[in-house]
């Protein structure tokens, strides 16, 4: 899938950027074409070679219409993370490099529950900053609001989804703490 100078697109783990130019660059003896994507975040700009495009990740931005569904996912409860930690940091960092916002949602959601029942580690507390930052502006770019506007959207999803996880019968946390062992 080409993309045109101009569009918006996704770059995983780093977020929305936009396609300034597709250029030709001399690697070698061979002449390839590159996209020069500038990051919203930091205004850096990143080249992707347009054959490794799909491969690195680069994706569009999810539509209009899943801007619901990815507020949705945010507000459904989710089964517990693995309690040892080293399990739950590998798990979480698979899913951040997917580049699927949803995949990024899902990690958004267990960091914060987690963040309400304990102190998080660096490397978690750091996550837990990347995959808001993810979720919050590419709803932002999606539903062309400010990111301000946004936050409190999924702020909002996220507390009904730990009010939910909470709200779980016993039976189900002791089920689950029994699978377990």
């Amino acid at each position: 899938m080409g993309f045109k100078v101009g569009q918006k697109v996704v770059y995983p783990n780093h977020g929305i950027g936009t396609i300034e130019q597709i250029e030709q660059k001399q690697i070698g003896t061979a002449s390839l074409p590159f996209y020069t994507l500038r990051l919203a975040a930091n205004n850096s700009v990143v080249l992707v070679p347009v054959s490794n495009a799909s491969e690195v990740g680069l994706r569009s931005p999810i539509s209009s219409g899943e801007c619901d569904m990815l507020l949705k996912a945010l507000a459904d409860d989710f089964t517990s993370p693995a309690n040892d930690w080293k399990d739950r940091f590998k798990d979480f960092s698979e899913k951040m490099r997917t580049g699927d916002v949803f995949e990024v949602a899902d990690v958004l959601k267990h960091l914060t529950y987690l963040s309400h029942l304990k102190p998080l580690s660096f490397r978690e507390q750091r996550m837990l900053e990347r995959a808001r930052y993810l979720v919050v502006s590419e709803l932002a770019a999606v539903c062309r609001q400010k990111e301000c506007n946004v936050e409190p959207r999924v702020e909002q999803a996220l507390a009904r989804a730990c009010n939910k996880h909470d709200r779980r019968p016993v039976r189900a946390h002791a089920a689950g703490a029994a699978v377990g062992h």
